[in-house]
């Protein structure tokens, strides 16, 4: 049983969120974390037995600290696969730019550490499922595109949703975020929203 604070645990994860978003990539280890956090490695590990455990908790710490459980509320409660898939691309659209700093970082050593790929792959699979799900409310309802199975449109809305395709649209080329935005949506619309005959 540990004898740290409750708080601990989110000083740990307040520490591990500065430093992926400050180090632009390069690799943040345990004994960083503990030292900015105030505490001991030892107490570290007392709350995240793997350095995979403590990435992926500290995504779902951003997650909390940005309420993305009522952003998707509109997602959840759609009336129509369309409303969904709007609700859905919308707030991923609009939550890309908060959680950049994270992504980029995860992604960037991902190439070569471990674990920070398997916190990236966790949470890229939890975003698809996102995607899946806008996906069946259109197949449920018989708006699903015919050009494409349920895992096809999924698979490829998961594509089109991610972080470095808005990076290329909005660094890169200069689209502001509301163009952004609307562009994804439409887009998607056009993409798997069966056209009426």
């Amino acid at each position: 049983m540990s004898s740290e604070p409750p708080e601990t645990r989110t000083r740990i994860l307040a520490a591990a969120l500065h430093l992926l978003e400050t180090r632009q990539g390069q690799s943040v280890r345990m004994s960083d974390i503990a030292k900015k956090a105030g505490v001991s490695r030892q107490a570290v590990y007392l709350h995240f037995s793997t350095r995979a455990a403590l990435l992926i908790a500290t995504t779902l710490y951003l997650d909390e600290l940005k309420d993305v459980r009522a952003r998707l509320v509109p997602s959840r409660t759609a009336k129509s696969g369309a409303e969904r898939l709007d609700a859905y691309v919308g707030a991923w659209a609009d939550y890309i730019p908060e959680i950049r700093g994270v992504a980029k970082a995860l992604m960037a050593m991902a190439d070569t550490d471990e674990e920070a790929a398997e916190a990236w792959k966790k949470r890229m699979e939890d975003m698809r499922e996102g995607c899946a799900a806008a996906i069946e409310a259109l197949r449920t309802d018989g708006t699903l595109s015919p050009d494409y199975t349920a895992r096809e449109a999924s698979d490829l809305l998961w594509t089109l949703l991610s972080v470095r395709n808005w990076e290329h649209l909005t660094l890169e080329r200069g689209y502001s975020q509301p163009r952004y935005r609307d562009l994804l949506l439409r887009t998607a619309r056009r993409l798997f929203v069966r056209t009426p005959r």
